[in-house]
């Protein structure tokens, strides 16, 4: 038994001295590094790392290989094998000009002055616009109030403006056919009124700015303006109900207008533009009761008398003058400079 015990480190020590040998067999060399793939050729994965031959090295079988190694055609200026000559021309030919399109694009005509963000075409700051316009009634089927009118406003930034703006309507009232024929067969008339001259103080604020191709060739610019003042408008009512007895005399009354118009640009300082503007103000029309002095009963305002102007208001109403202005922009000066180039 202890003979036993004896052997038996002496056979331990006897297995391990072969795994040792070959432990420490080769002098301590590095594996060889794989061959990198050629440009272009596929890389597999599970093919076994192995060493590339020198070059013209004598392959298997004795004979020298005179294929460069890789890398070597970069040095020469050749191509390796497997690899893609040339570029997107090789893959897609379709892809790539043909010298007849290249010679095409060289004479095709190039505008440098286009950018990707452009400055404002036509500036308002610190210009006088003066628009003349015609203006004509929207609302009123029984009369109309056409006539001129002139604007005149001061940008005081590119989007702001104060302003005074005129309208002249004298002898230019016109009382519809429909509502003659209806006072001549049915012996109903609708009261009537007609203006003779207004004018307001506005600001105007130009919320929206743009351009539209037009006609296939044309760029027009454009915006879009709120307006909105207070000023006077000079009425008086028309006698259709009783004309033998009254006459009316104009009065002046407080009014507030609120609009709103579009501009077109037809270059730096001429521009049309279309607007409608609604002109709020209190209106007292003519009263529809008669007084007369033969049927003492019948009375108006208290009075039997047609003479008394008393009788011949009746009460007061909210009216709105609704018209729309066509007409033209001319801004001053016709020409400026940018505060900063393109």
């Amino acid at each position: 038994m202890k003979q036993a015990r004896k052997w038996l480190p002496i056979a331990a020590a006897l297995m391990l001295l072969p795994q040792a040998a070959l432990a420490q067999k080769g002098g301590g060399k590095k594996p060889a590094a794989p061959t990198p793939a050629p440009a272009g050729a596929d890389i597999e994965l599970d093919a076994p790392a192995t060493p590339a031959p020198a070059a013209g090295a004598p392959a298997a079988g004795g004979e020298i290989d005179a294929t460069p190694a890789p890398g070597a055609a970069a040095l020469t200026g050749g191509t390796a094998p497997g690899a893609m000559a040339g570029g997107i021309c090789d893959i897609d030919p379709s892809a790539c000009p043909k010298e007849s399109d290249l010679g095409k694009a060289a004479n095709k005509a190039v505008n440098a002055e286009v950018y990707a963000v452009q400055q404002i075409y036509a500036l308002r700051y610190h210009r006088l616009e003066l628009k003349p316009y015609w203006g004509f009634t929207l609302n009123d089927q029984f009369v109309s109030h056409p006539g001129p009118g002139l604007d005149i406003n001061f940008y005081i930034t590119n989007v702001l403006a104060i302003g005074l703006n005129g309208n002249f309507y004298g002898g230019l009232n016109q009382d519809s056919d429909f509502n003659f024929e209806v006072r001549r067969s049915a012996r109903v008339a609708t009261p009537l009124n007609e203006y003779r001259e207004g004018a307001n103080l506005n600001f105007t604020y130009v919320p929206i700015y743009g351009k539209f191709a037009g006609f296939s060739k044309f760029i027009f610019h454009y915006d879009a303006y709120l307006v909105g003042g207070v000023g006077f408008i000079d009425t008086r009512p028309i006698p259709v109900i009783d004309p033998d007895n009254r006459n009316f005399s104009f009065k002046q009354k407080l009014d507030f207008d609120v609009g709103i118009g579009l501009r077109i640009f037809f270059n730096r300082w001429f521009a049309i533009n279309l607007e409608i503007r609604d002109y709020i103000y209190d209106e007292q029309l003519e009263n529809t009761c008669v007084a007369s002095q033969a049927s003492p009963t019948v009375s108006c305002n208290g009075s039997t008398d047609p003479t008394n102007q008393s009788t011949w208001y009746g009460p007061s109403s909210i009216t709105n003058n609704v018209q729309a202005q066509l007409g033209i922009s001319v801004f001053l000066p016709f020409s400026w400079e940018y505060r900063l180039p393109k």
